[in-house]
Protein backbone atom coordinates (compact mmCIF):
# COMPACT_ATOMS: atom_id res chain seq x y z
CA UNK A 1 0.00 0.00 0.00
CA UNK A 2 2.88 2.36 0.81
CA UNK A 3 4.20 2.08 -2.78
CA UNK A 4 0.78 2.94 -4.20
CA UNK A 5 0.48 5.93 -1.88
CA UNK A 6 3.89 7.22 -2.93
CA UNK A 7 3.17 6.60 -6.62
CA UNK A 8 -0.10 8.56 -6.42
CA UNK A 9 1.66 11.42 -4.63
CA UNK A 10 4.46 11.44 -7.22
CA UNK A 11 1.84 11.73 -9.98
CA UNK A 12 -0.03 14.44 -8.05
CA UNK A 13 3.16 16.45 -7.45
CA UNK A 14 4.22 16.03 -11.09
CA UNK A 15 0.92 17.27 -12.52
CA UNK A 16 0.72 20.15 -10.02
CA UNK A 17 4.31 21.11 -10.90
CA UNK A 18 3.40 21.11 -14.58
CA UNK A 19 0.43 23.37 -13.91
CA UNK A 20 2.64 25.66 -11.86
CA UNK A 21 5.28 26.08 -14.53
CA UNK A 22 2.78 26.57 -17.37
CA UNK A 23 1.06 29.19 -15.23
CA UNK A 24 4.36 30.95 -14.52
CA UNK A 25 5.25 30.80 -18.23
CA UNK A 26 1.95 32.49 -19.04
CA UNK A 27 2.73 35.27 -16.54
CA UNK A 28 6.29 35.78 -17.74
CA UNK A 29 5.88 35.37 -21.51
CA UNK A 30 2.29 35.50 -22.75
CA UNK A 31 0.71 38.19 -20.58
CA UNK A 32 3.40 40.84 -21.23
CA UNK A 33 2.93 40.26 -24.96
CA UNK A 34 -0.84 40.60 -24.65
CA UNK A 35 -0.41 44.05 -23.13
CA UNK A 36 2.49 45.27 -25.27
CA UNK A 37 0.47 47.45 -27.64
CA UNK A 38 -3.25 47.24 -26.89
CA UNK A 39 -5.38 46.83 -28.99
CA UNK A 40 -2.98 45.49 -31.65
CA UNK A 41 -1.37 43.04 -29.21
CA UNK A 42 -4.79 41.70 -28.16
CA UNK A 43 -5.74 41.22 -31.81
CA UNK A 44 -2.46 39.33 -32.33
CA UNK A 45 -3.13 37.15 -29.26
CA UNK A 46 -6.66 36.42 -30.45
CA UNK A 47 -5.32 35.35 -33.83
CA UNK A 48 -2.60 33.25 -32.22
CA UNK A 49 -5.23 31.53 -30.03
CA UNK A 50 -7.63 30.96 -32.95
CA UNK A 51 -6.86 27.22 -33.13
CA UNK A 52 -5.81 26.37 -29.56
CA UNK A 53 -5.42 28.41 -26.38
CA UNK A 54 -4.10 27.82 -22.86
CA UNK A 55 -7.56 26.66 -21.83
CA UNK A 56 -7.05 23.55 -23.94
CA UNK A 57 -4.17 22.60 -21.64
CA UNK A 58 -5.76 23.62 -18.36
CA UNK A 59 -9.11 21.92 -19.13
CA UNK A 60 -7.24 18.59 -19.18
CA UNK A 61 -4.61 18.98 -16.49
CA UNK A 62 -6.52 20.96 -13.86
CA UNK A 63 -9.22 18.27 -13.48
CA UNK A 64 -6.46 15.64 -13.57
CA UNK A 65 -4.75 17.52 -10.73
CA UNK A 66 -7.97 17.44 -8.72
CA UNK A 67 -8.54 13.76 -9.48
CA UNK A 68 -5.01 12.89 -8.33
CA UNK A 69 -5.45 15.04 -5.20
CA UNK A 70 -8.69 13.17 -4.44
CA UNK A 71 -7.00 9.82 -5.08
CA UNK A 72 -4.12 10.83 -2.79
CA UNK A 73 -6.65 11.71 -0.10
CA UNK A 74 -8.34 8.31 -0.42
CA UNK A 75 -5.11 6.31 -0.28
CA UNK A 76 -3.81 8.47 2.57
CA UNK A 77 -6.56 7.08 4.79
CA UNK A 78 -4.19 4.20 5.59
CA UNK A 79 -1.20 6.48 6.15
CA UNK A 80 -0.28 8.43 9.28
CA UNK A 81 -3.24 10.70 10.14
CA UNK A 82 -1.30 13.91 9.57
CA UNK A 83 -0.85 12.77 5.95
CA UNK A 84 -4.63 12.63 5.49
CA UNK A 85 -4.96 16.26 6.59
CA UNK A 86 -2.14 17.36 4.30
CA UNK A 87 -3.81 15.60 1.35
CA UNK A 88 -7.16 17.13 2.28
CA UNK A 89 -5.57 20.59 2.26
CA UNK A 90 -4.04 19.88 -1.19
CA UNK A 91 -7.43 18.80 -2.55
CA UNK A 92 -9.22 21.84 -1.12
CA UNK A 93 -6.57 24.09 -2.61
CA UNK A 94 -6.77 22.35 -6.01
CA UNK A 95 -10.53 22.88 -6.12
CA UNK A 96 -10.08 26.47 -4.88
CA UNK A 97 -7.70 27.23 -7.74
CA UNK A 98 -10.39 26.23 -10.23
CA UNK A 99 -13.09 28.19 -8.41
CA UNK A 100 -10.76 31.20 -8.45
CA UNK A 101 -10.11 30.63 -12.17
CA UNK A 102 -13.80 30.48 -13.06
CA UNK A 103 -14.79 33.41 -10.84
CA UNK A 104 -11.88 35.76 -11.53
CA UNK A 105 -10.03 34.84 -14.72
CA UNK A 106 -12.83 33.72 -17.04
CA UNK A 107 -14.58 37.14 -16.98
CA UNK A 108 -11.25 38.84 -17.77
CA UNK A 109 -10.47 36.33 -20.50
CA UNK A 110 -13.87 37.17 -21.99
CA UNK A 111 -13.03 40.90 -22.02
CA UNK A 112 -9.54 40.37 -23.48
CA UNK A 113 -10.09 37.53 -25.95
CA UNK A 114 -13.78 37.26 -26.88
CA UNK A 115 -15.75 40.51 -26.49
CA UNK A 116 -15.57 43.09 -29.26
CA UNK A 117 -12.57 45.37 -28.97
CA UNK A 118 -14.37 48.61 -28.16
CA UNK A 119 -13.34 49.64 -24.66
CA UNK A 120 -9.53 49.72 -24.57
CA UNK A 121 -9.50 50.84 -20.93
CA UNK A 122 -11.59 47.80 -19.93
CA UNK A 123 -9.11 45.54 -21.75
CA UNK A 124 -6.15 47.19 -20.01
CA UNK A 125 -7.86 46.95 -16.62
CA UNK A 126 -8.73 43.29 -17.21
CA UNK A 127 -5.16 42.56 -18.29
CA UNK A 128 -3.61 44.30 -15.28
CA UNK A 129 -5.87 42.40 -12.89
CA UNK A 130 -5.18 39.15 -14.74
CA UNK A 131 -1.40 39.66 -14.55
CA UNK A 132 -1.40 40.52 -10.85
CA UNK A 133 -3.73 37.79 -9.71
CA UNK A 134 -2.09 35.09 -11.82
CA UNK A 135 0.89 35.30 -9.45
CA UNK A 136 -1.51 34.59 -6.57
CA UNK A 137 -2.89 31.61 -8.47
CA UNK A 138 0.68 30.40 -9.10
CA UNK A 139 1.38 30.69 -5.38
CA UNK A 140 -1.67 28.58 -4.60
CA UNK A 141 -0.48 25.90 -7.01
CA UNK A 142 3.02 26.04 -5.50
CA UNK A 143 1.52 25.29 -2.09
CA UNK A 144 -0.21 22.23 -3.59
CA UNK A 145 3.17 20.99 -4.85
CA UNK A 146 4.73 21.49 -1.41
CA UNK A 147 1.82 19.68 0.28
CA UNK A 148 2.13 16.74 -2.12
CA UNK A 149 5.84 16.41 -1.35
CA UNK A 150 5.23 16.82 2.38
CA UNK A 151 2.67 14.01 2.32
CA UNK A 152 5.10 11.87 0.31
CA UNK A 153 7.84 12.46 2.89
CA UNK A 154 5.52 11.57 5.78
CA UNK A 155 4.51 8.31 4.09
CA UNK A 156 8.12 7.49 3.18
CA UNK A 157 9.24 8.02 6.79
CA UNK A 158 6.40 6.01 8.32
CA UNK A 159 6.99 2.38 9.34
CA UNK A 160 5.85 -0.13 6.70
Amino acid sequence: MKRIQILILILAATVASGLLFVNIYTSMVDAPNWGRDVPASIVAAREYFSVKNPGNFFRVFSPLNQLLALTALVVSWWAPKSTFWICLAALILAVSVDVFTFAYFYPRNEIMFVAPIENIDAIRTALTGWQNMNWIRSGMIAVIVVLDYLAMMKISQSPS
